[in-house]
């Protein structure tokens, strides 16, 4: 049974009100309630094939939700819901009036998919009460959608899913008026499509000999077969199911990066075909090792990340094959948009190869820049031919933008904004706030990429900036929240990622901006995170984590810790050492574990907070930095240092807790208010050399009794690593002094070392404390 059976709504006590997401462009509320009979009738004079046959969809629905069964009627003055198709302006296509009165329930509409998205508002309305009776309130809704383009993405390259899962995302983004599905369907870690002229793409490309273990880069390979692909009558399946559902579906085939599952199964496709695949030796399965000695050359991708090894863009059979393969691809994806990526690509082996810089010269371009934007161009040029449009990532946008194409703009908003003026289509998702294997909460149960788009951050966003001038505005299509599956393998991580966010991404996109608002929204969150769960949905519970903000007290002597929830319906409750409802800010004096949770209005704990606070002499005082951090990785600014509190967990590190230095030293001045004796000073530090975090070559101590005149008293260049792991660590250097300021200079490693990720960059250097004993 689908997700769309389960979905909405199996029947459950959790909420009582009446709440829609997304928000409807007009919505006024009646008083009184009108009982839906078992026995339903319908009637509709439109004989529009495809309208009926949505009708008949909803009407099982309603059949194995509510047992209400729901039929035609050829009398209207007998029918309990009255459907009326009516043609307007083709902007308004996804229109719809949804009127529940005493008398009956009215549907006018434009057209099928109008209706569809009338029924998702009906569904939700639709509230069982004891005895199982079924009650709507009295409402009249005009509704329409802000943008056309309503987007979830998902990689299926990374980490596989059955067509069973594909099914239920799309109808996930039904139920939120979300009509675009956005499928990417290969990686450097595997091809997942059937091509049939070219059967190694899934014979070989489709699978990887094993996986990186934990966050890159990882604690060594798992060395487990990994893999999957979808036929070419499973995509037919899935992409009638989604159409059904008015869900498009557009196909990504990347080029001519991330590439390297295709170059496995067909090496002439790279520069290099005798070049064996680089795998570093602490990531590599061991069945690879083994393979590459027998003498196979090319490797479908075990780990995360960008690789040299792309689309050759100098041969003419490079083009060729990805010409068969967008052939193939086409007949089975109706949609006007092909996907082409386009991102990513590194030009090392472009510059080192002879036919490319042959086809450069051949065709005075001046560099791989350019030869990027001829390898796109000529694919676009091939696409238009067959009637399709060509959307690609924002580096598409280098060396000159194909003529058609629509830019897909994730690196921030900087590649939308200026392909929105030259005249090109732009969908927006940026990273920051739409990427959806972002955190929700600062502190996760697994492990994840990193960053922190927790749901009123996606609530908050526009995707239409203010620097686009106002009469390109119309160039924004809309926009769409990417999920990347390097740290999601199985379905119920993918859940966890993305459930309550959908609900916030269908009001940006579905809601008028006028209308939308957060207090409104937010107090949908709790009925709606209960509705989700009623699915077997796996719901995200940041928005019940308690946060916590540290200051210094006012006499220096110590910290105040502010705790915070989101949620508006329960309160916070002290667990040890302080017990006890909370109250406001407390000030500690001690280090301990504190402890505290939320607990709902139904008595049950929501979410728990725990923060180990380590009280030293360095702790609230007065502190003055030299350089001041990245302003991507500020932190709390300088009192990060001193705050008592620094990251004791490597499953989830989160850079907020860092202050963050590209390629410079940190340097810190900490007045400990009067002479104090002082027999150790530790620097703590992040090492994650997959993030290009290094950890620092030294620190510098220097002592002063009036600040201005300070001695150098040792350096360190010993490095520790807590539990004998190797991403917290610290440096430390003991003394026998007595002191009031106290200068530490934490030392940049410089450039990155050879055979690491970034190599020859500049080195970032990560510092959440400074303990002075």
């Amino acid at each position: 049974m689908r997700l769309i059976a389960l979905l909405l709504l199996i029947p459950f006590s959790g909420w009582a009100q009446s709440f829609i997401v997304p928000e409807p462009a007009n919505i006024e509320w009646n008083s009184g309630k009108y009982n839906l009979p078992k026995n339903c009738s319908y009637f509709t004079a439109s004989k529009n094939p495809q309208l009926l046959k949505t009708i008949e969809l909803v009407s099982k629905e309603f059949a194995e939700q509510f047992n209400i069964q729901l039929n035609p009627t050829s009398q209207p003055s007998s029918a309990q819901i009255q459907i009326f198709e009516k043609s307007g302006k083709a902007e308004a296509a996804q229109a719809y009036d949804l009127l529940i009165a005493e008398k009956g329930i009215s549907l006018t509409v434009q057209n099928a998919e109008s209706f569809f998205h009338a029924s998702r508002t009906l569904l939700q309305l639709l509230t069982p009460q004891p005895g199982n009776e079924i009650k709507l309130p009295l409402v009249h809704i005009e509704d329409y959608p802000r943008f056309a383009y309503r987007g979830m993405h998902l990689d299926v390259g990374r980490h596989f899913f059955p067509v069973s899962f594909i099914k239920k995302y799309i109808d996930w983004l039904s139920y939120h008026k979300l009509n675009t599905f956005h499928w990417h369907l290969t990686e450097d870690q595997g091809w997942r499509i059937e091509i049939k002229k070219y059967p190694a793409l899934t014979q070989i490309g489709a699978w990887r000999n094993g996986t990186i273990i934990g966050r890159y880069p990882g604690k060594g390979n798992d060395n487990i077969p990994y893999g999957g692909f979808y036929t070419q009558q499973e995509i037919k399946e899935v992409v009638a199911y989604a159409k059904d559902r008015f869900v498009e579906v557009i196909p990504e085939i990347e080029m001519p990066g991330h590439s390297s599952a295709a170059i496995a199964a067909y090496p002439f496709l790279s520069c290099f075909p005798d070049k064996p695949t680089a795998i570093p030796p602490s990531m590599i399965s061991a069945k690879s090792i083994e393979e590459q000695k027998k003498g196979k050359v090319k490797l479908v991708q075990e780990t995360w990340g960008v690789f040299d090894d792309v689309f050759c863009a100098g041969k003419e059979s490079t083009f060729e094959f990805l010409q068969d393969v967008i052939d193939e691809v086409i007949t089975l994806f109706p949609s006007s948009y092909f996907h082409v990526g386009g991102d990513e690509c590194p030009k090392t082996h472009w510059k080192q190869c002879s036919l490319c810089q042959k086809r450069m010269k051949e065709l005075g371009l001046k560099d791989e820049h350019e030869l990027q934007s001829y390898f796109i161009q000529r694919i676009e040029k091939y696409l238009n031919a067959k009637g399709k449009k060509l959307i690609g990532w924002d580096e598409i946008l280098e060396g000159g933008l194909a003529p058609n194409a629509t830019v897909m703009s994730w690196r921030g908003e900087t590649g939308g904004i200026e392909a929105a003026k030259q005249n090109h289509p732009v969908i927006m998702t940026p990273g920051n706030p739409l990427y959806f294997d972002h955190t929700q909460r600062l502190v996760e149960d697994s492990v994840t990429i990193g960053g922190f788009n927790p749901i009123e951050k996606v609530y908050a966003y526009n995707p239409v900036p203010a620097e686009i001038p106002v009469e390109k505005t119309g160039m924004v299509l809309g926009a769409q929240a990417n999920v990347w599956t390097e740290y999601m393998k199985n379905e119920k991580k993918v859940e966890y990622m993305i459930f309550p966010r959908i609900a916030a991404l269908s009001e940006v996109l579905w809601t008028p901006l006028d209308k939308k608002n957060w207090s409104s929204f937010e107090s949908k969150i709790e009925p709606l995170m209960q509705r989700y769960e009623s699915w077997g949905v796996t719901v995200n519970p940041g928005y019940f984590d308690i946060g916590s903000n540290v200051l210094p007290t006012t006499d220096k002597k110590g910290i105040t810790l502010a705790l915070t929830c989101n949620a508006k319906n329960g309160q916070i409750i002290w667990d040890s050492p302080l017990n006890g409802i909370y109250q406001g800010p407390v000030t500690i004096q001690n280090s301990n574990l504190y402890t505290a949770k939320f607990i709902g209005n139904n008595q049950q704990a929501k979410s728990t907070f725990a923060q180990q606070i380590e009280i030293n002499k360095a702790t609230g005082k007065d502190i003055t930095l030299l350089q001041q951090p990245s302003r991507s990785y500020p932190g709390d600014g300088p009192f990060t240092l001193v705050n008592g509190i620094r990251n004791n967990s490597e499953k989830n590190i989160h850079f907020k807790k860092y202050l963050g230095y590209s390629g410079e030293n940190l340097e810190a001045t900490i007045d400990l208010g009067l002479e104090t004796p002082v027999k150790k000073v530790k620097v703590w530090f992040l090492h994650q050399p997959g993030s290009w975090i290094h950890q620092p070559s030294s620190i510098e101590i220097s002592t002063s009794k009036d600040g201005v005149n300070f001695k150098k008293i040792g350096t360190s260049e010993k490095i520790n690593f807590e539990n004998g792991k190797d991403q917290i660590g610290y440096i430390e250097l003991n003394t026998n002094i007595k002191q009031r300021y106290i200068k530490v200079l934490v030392k940049n490693r410089g450039a990155i070392p050879t055979g690491n990720p970034g190599e020859g960059n500049k080195s970032w250097l990560f510092v959440d404390e400074i303990q002075i004993d």
